[in-house]
């Protein structure tokens, strides 16, 4: 069973991405709009090395990762599994 479950959103440039077991982060949400400020996190911050990447949402539950409207979510999602990965 893969760990995560993957859900467009109504922005055909984000991807909704749950946890099928555990948490993002305990509580509240964090929103980064680029690399500078991700900085301190070190997920979103290794989100952002994708080119692509836009923008990065993280709630308890689920992230949301935004990209350019000419990035490709093929190409972009095994990276993104990547860094999930490399941060459960």
């Amino acid at each position: 069973m893969a760990r995560y479950k993957v859900q467009p959103t109504p922005n055909p440039d984000s991807f909704k991405i749950t946890r099928r077991k555990g948490t993002f982060i305990t509580t509240g949400v964090l929103a980064f709009s680029n690399k500078e400020e991700a900085e301190s996190h070190s997920l979103a911050k290794s989100l952002f090395e994708i080119i692509g990447v836009t923008n990065v949402l993280i709630l308890p539950q689920f992230i949301t990762v935004s990209k350019t409207p000419e990035s490709d979510w093929r190409a972009l999602w095994k990276e993104v599994e990547e860094k999930l990965k490399e941060h459960d």
